[in-house]
């Protein structure tokens, strides 16, 4: 597949994550949330491993998973802390804000990314893509002013301040994943492999100080939509990762590509859950997606 074709395919599955995690969350326990749906995408890794280990050849070579030294493992054990503690950020935001604002904020992911590819990758962005950065953040304004006549004060609400920590440490993860699939030569399936399955570990302890009552927690209710949650993400993430693995695709362009994703998320907020203040919300979306459409041109 064509790595643009990968990332738009990503981006509409990322929608359908970002529902998902609304559902899952509202008024729910978080953290036994993260638990479950990361220890069901483990699950779904290691059957296949087992399946490749007792029945050679069965599986494609696009499923098949490597082994790895130490070192590869702590690379990845690296991955999964950084986008563990990205997600405990962006859930517990989730849960306490509209979806309708939060996958906007979230789409700003690309900008930062961009910033990032400029300072570390070394690419170059065109003119376009410096006026998408600048529309981006006038949209971000637009959301601030939306989100205030729902009572929500992007400078003084902390749930705020956690979404945009998980939105930068996300953008984090997206450098990161460049490297690991382009420079160290990781493929897709391996590192989502592991990946996953250190994410469920690394939740563990969370889930257990939860059950525990080690602190104040509310009460956790199963739900049909944190399977969503689950393989929803695990296909947007492998169908990502196979574009990221190639050589002519651009970090910062497979990133703003993913982040239409804030369609599928606007949508399914207006219409699933209710929310308000839908024309001002829209025009800021449509700010958002125009700062990608030119960082895409550029």
């Amino acid at each position: 597949m064509h790595w643009i074709a990968a990332s738009l395919l990503s981006a509409l599955l990322l929608g359908f994550y970002e529902l998902g995690t609304k559902h899952a969350v509202r008024d729910n326990a978080v953290l036994p949330v993260l638990f479950f749906a990361n220890v069901c995408s483990a699950t779904v890794w290691m059957l296949l491993m087992t399946v490749a280990h007792t029945a050679p050849g069965t599986l494609p070579a696009t499923l098949l998973v490597s082994p790895l030294t130490w070192h590869q493992h702590l690379l990845l054990l690296a991955k999964s802390a950084l986008v563990a503690t990205s997600w405990v950020c962006s859930y517990f935001a989730i849960k306490h804000m509209p979806v309708s604002l939060a996958s906007p904020v979230r789409a700003t992911g690309p900008m930062w990314t961009l910033l990032g590819a400029v300072l570390v990758l070394g690419e170059r962005p065109s003119w376009l893509e410096g006026l998408g950065i600048i529309i981006t953040l006038g949209s971000f304004v637009g959301l601030s002013l939306a989100g205030s006549r729902e009572g929500i004060h992007f400078h003084r609400n902390k749930w705020f301040g956690f979404l945009v920590a998980g939105t930068l440490l996300g953008a984090m993860s997206g450098l990161y994943d460049k490297f690991l699939l382009g420079r160290a030569g990781f493929d897709a399936a391996t590192v989502q492999c592991w990946f996953s399955i250190y994410l469920a570990l690394l939740f563990l302890p969370l889930a257990v100080g939860w059950k525990l009552r080690l602190w104040q927690r509310h009460v956790f209710h199963w739900r049909w939509s944190i399977l969503v949650v689950s393989f929803a993400l695990l296909l947007a993430d492998f169908v990502y990762f196979d574009a990221l693995r190639n050589p002519d695709a651009l970090v910062s362009m497979v990133s703003s590509l993913r982040r239409g994703s804030v369609l599928v998320a606007f949508a399914g907020g207006l219409l699933l859950f209710g929310e308000v203040n839908s024309r001002q919300k829209f025009l800021a979306v449509l700010g958002v997606l125009t700062g990608i459409v030119l960082t895409i041109l550029g």
